[in-house]
Formats: C-alpha cells, structure tokens, sequence
C-alpha cells in the first residue's frame, strides 16, 4: 500500500516560518502539516517561548527534532573547530541530518518561508523525496504581508527581535558584533558559555566566533560597536521611518555588517 504523501513545514523561531504556519493554516487548512523544529539545544530562550506562542495560537504541536549527538560530541569530531561561514558542519549535523532522517524515503512536500520580495530559495534537501514548495512566492507575498499575517494571528514578533534580527543559535557566527554586545547584556550567562568554547583547548589553540578578535577583545569595544550601532539606526530611521522598529534595526545591523546568513536556521 503506497503512504500519503506527508506535508512538512519547519519553524526556526523566526517572523516568516511562523507566518508561514499561520498562511498555511487559514489557507489550507484540510492539510496534515507536520511542523519541526531542528533543536540544537544551543537556543536563546526567547526562541523557546516564541515557539510556545506558536503552539498556543495556531493550536499546533511542534515536532522537536534533534541530532542523536548534540553540539559538544560534534565538536571534539571536528577537533575543537567551532562552526563558521566556510565549515558549517553545524548546519548538517544539528540541521539537516536530523530533519532529512525524521522524513526517511517518504515523499513529502516541505513548505518553505520564503517571500516573493526575497531572491534566494533558502535550504532546498537534496533527498529527491522531498519537494520544496514556496507559497508566499507563489501568492506574492513580500515582508509588509508577513508583519500582516503575525500581527492578525496575535503571535507578533519573536521578543528578541529587540536586539538581533536573526534566529538561530545563542553563539551564532553569523551574528553582528552589535547582537554580541546585547547578548553579553541580555543573557551574559550565554555570553560566558560562548567565550568558553574560544577558550576551551587544552592544546592551546584560540578559535573565534567573530573574525579578527575574540569575544573578550570585541567586548573590550563594546561602547564603540554601540556608538556606531546607534549612528546607523539614526540613519535608517529618518529613511525608513514608515517601517516597524525591528526592521529598521536590520537595515542598521545589515549596513555595518551585511553578511549573508545561514539559510538552514534563518527563516
């Protein structure tokens, strides 16, 4: 007997996975949608209780999916080496392993946040069971629709949106130096955990978060990446003063550092 096909939609705990949820759930409503979440045990508390405000609003349970090892296995195997943009390996085995094993040789459709004002196609499995579908591409939703749909269903935004615009990991390396400035201030219990794995060699050798500095030196900055942090946000808000707050911080975060970031966990 052939299976159904299975419906998969995966929360990263940030504003347009989460309107995604809410689209699909007003528009389609007849579907089994599986919702994940790739834990890694590695998140901000924030996230967490977002994720909570997503089940109590849609009346959803979040499948949380996690590695069979966590974070700290992984990096003794790769020597100590933390994560960065050039060898993600946290991405594909916090990520994309764990998903990809959940889903196993069953077809399934995986519903992806990506919006029509956006030119990327985020993380598409190359498993040929799963197909990627992008309804906000296809219905021509851009960025003042998701702010609409979050809005609407009384989710609103992810609280730490305050302070970095991004979701993922606390010791995200994709992270600003501003949003590791405020994660020293919000949570330094995270802050001292993610100086901990610069410095926790017994060898000796210093891996970095951050090109160019450890987290000690770019605290050691702190009041200029804030000084500079504060000009840019002046700016972008005589600019772009019609647009909500968080969004203009990205814009301000996005002109002093405009890395891309890791389309696996930011969505």
């Amino acid at each position: 007997m052939t299976k159904p096909v299975r419906h998969i939609l995966g929360l990263s705990g940030g504003k347009d996975s989460t309107a995604l949820a809410v689209f699909m759930r007003q528009q389609h409503p007849e579907l089994e949608i599986e919702y994940f979440f790739c834990d890694t045990h590695k998140e901000l508390p924030e996230t967490e209780e977002y994720l909570d405000r997503i089940e109590a609003r849609l009346g959803i349970r979040i499948h949380r999916l996690e590695a069979e090892r966590g974070f700290d296995h992984w990096l003794d195997v790769y020597g100590g080496a933390l994560p960065s943009p050039k060898m993600r390996w946290c991405t594909k085995q916090m990520k994309i392993i764990p998903l990809e094993k959940y889903i196993g040789d069953d077809e399934a459709i995986s519903y992806i946040g990506i919006r029509a004002d956006e030119n990327r196609d985020g993380y598409i499995s190359k498993k040929t069971n799963i197909t990627p579908v992008f309804p906000f591409k296809e219905h021509g939703l851009v960025k003042a629709d998701i702010y609409r749909l979050l809005e609407e269903s009384g989710i609103g935004m992810p609280d730490y949106y305050r302070w970095r615009s991004r979701s993922g990991c606390f010791f995200c390396f994709f992270q600003r130096k501003y949003e590791w400035v405020m994660l020293a201030e919000e949570h330094p219990n995270l802050f001292a955990q993610a100086i901990e794995y610069e410095q926790n060699h017994a060898d000796g050798r210093t891996y970095t978060w951050t090109e160019g500095e450890t987290l000690l030196e770019l605290l050691e900055r702190k009041d200029q990446i804030i000084f500079e942090h504060e000009r840019a946000m002046l700016r972008k808000q005589e600019e772009l003063f019609d647009l909500p707050l968080s969004e203009i911080l990205a814009e301000a975060l996005d002109e002093v550092d405009d890395t891309v970031p890791c389309f696996a966990c930011h969505l």
